[in-house]
């Protein structure tokens, strides 16, 4: 199945969470945290200006972002579970800078 947000939205998966603490002690799932990190595996078009301008989206296809909690809509397609949530959802693109 094919999916396409509309607008100024995006689709994303949530990535999976450590199941083990620093100390090694195994946390059962029913006492996880959803994780609130994700990969964009779709954008919209983009949202419009006060003018009917198309203003693109900052974050693309493959970018690995960071999401507030209670951010987007969960929904399940083909088994899966997925996020839609608006651009202004997302707190950041997590990049792997190496220092110099």
């Amino acid at each position: 199945m094919k999916f396409r947000p509309l607008h100024d939205r995006v689709l994303v998966k949530r990535v999976d969470s450590d199941q083990k603490t620093a100390g090694g002690i195994i946390i059962p799932d029913t006492a996880q945290e959803k994780p609130m990190e994700g990969e964009v595996l779709e954008v919209g078009s983009g949202a419009r200006d006060e003018t009917g301008k198309l203003v693109a989206l900052d974050v693309k296809k493959g970018d690995k972002i960071l999401f507030g909690k209670w951010s987007g809509t969960e929904v399940k397609m083909n088994g899966e579970d997925y996020l839609i949530m608006k651009e202004s959802d997302i707190m950041g693109i997590i990049t792997s800078g190496k220092k110099k």
